[in-house]
């Protein structure tokens, strides 16, 4: 089982540049710094069907998930996940 395999569901380039916008603008990060943002499909049982797996490339990485598609992430999902850390 890989529970590292991407999903079929393809996410818009829009949302997730409006994604990393919002990390870009909560963070106070410089537009220099990489975001890799992948939706990946977990098999697991009580495992969502798919979840957003977030890096900000600083020194060093934060990673951050996210227990939903791309497509249903909203600000405050953002702004929530990365208080937690």
């Amino acid at each position: 089982m890989n529970l590292f395999s991407k999903s079929n569901a393809r996410a818009e380039p829009e949302r997730v540049q409006q994604i990393k916008t919002w990390i870009y603008e909560l963070l106070q990060l410089d537009l220099d710094t990489p975001i890799s943002i992948i939706q990946l499909r977990c098999n697991e049982p009580g495992c969502p069907l798919l979840e957003t797996a977030i890096a900000v490339m600083t020194v060093p990485t934060k990673t951050y998930k996210i227990h939903k598609s791309i497509a249903e992430i909203a600000f405050t999902d953002i702004a929530r996940t990365l208080q937690q850390k």
